[in-house]
C-alpha cells in the first residue's frame, strides 16, 4: 500500500496540489495510493480519529511519499509531531520513504528533507536516494495545480524507481 503525506496543514498549499500531482501520475502506472492530510488533524493527540487512521492508513502502508514544503529552513512541525504521536514501531519501522521537497525558493527544501531523512532513519526506514526537490513552485506550477512537463518528467522518473525499491 502506497501513502502520500502532505506535509502541513494548510489549506489550498503548493504541497496539497504536488501531492494530488503525484497520485495521478500513480494512477497512471496502475497503482491507488491516498493521500493523508493533516490539514484539521490533532497531531498532538491519540484522539479515536487519530487511532482509525493509524490503523486503517498509516499502519497497512509499506511505501509512503513525504511531499514537504519548507517552513524555516526545514520541515513542518506538524509533520514531526504527527509521527512523535503515532505508534513508530507499528507506523515506521522497516518500511520505505520517498522524498519530494517543495518550495518557492532556489533550494527545494533541500535541508528539510535531510532533516526528515535523519528522523527517519531513526525510526529505521528505508529512505529512497532520489530526493526530489521542487524550487519555484510558483513558477512551475499553473493556476490550476499543474506542474510543467519538465517537472512532471523528473517526478515519473523518480516514481519509477521508487515502485522498484
Amino acid at each position: 500500500m502506497y501513502t502520500i503525506i502532505s506535509g502541513t496543514n494548510r489549506p489550498a498549499s503548493h504541497t496539497g496540489k504536488v501531492a494530488i500531482e503525484y497520485q495521478r501520475l500513480l494512477k497512471e502506472k496502475n497503482i491507488d495510493a491516498g493521500i493523508f492530510s493533516l490539514i484539521d488533524l490533532d497531531v498532538l493527540k491519540r484522539t479515536p480519529e487519530f487511532l482509525k487512521i493509524e490503523n486503517e492508513i498509516l499502519i497497512p502502508t509499506q511505501k509512503f511519499i513525504f511531499i514537504l514544503p519548507e517552513y524555516n529552513g526545514t520541515f513542518p512541525g506538524v509533520l514531526k509531531a504527527m509521527i512523535d504521536n503515532s505508534d513508530v514501531k507499528k507506523v515506521w519501522y522497516y518500511k520505505k520513504a520517498l522524498l519530494t521537497g517543495v518550495s518557492t525558493g532556489r533550494a527545494g527544501n533541500l535541508r528539510g528533507m535531510d532533516h526528515l531523512s535523519a528522523s527517519l532513519h531513526y525510526l529505521k526506514m528505508n529512505v529512497h536516494h532520489n530526493k526530489l526537490p521542487i524550487s519555484v513552485i510558483d513558477k512551475v506550477m499553473d493556476k490550476d495545480g499543474r506542474l510543467n512537463e519538465e517537472t512532471l518528467k523528473v517526478i515519473d522518473e523518480q516514481l519509477t524507481e521508487f515502485i522498484n525499491y
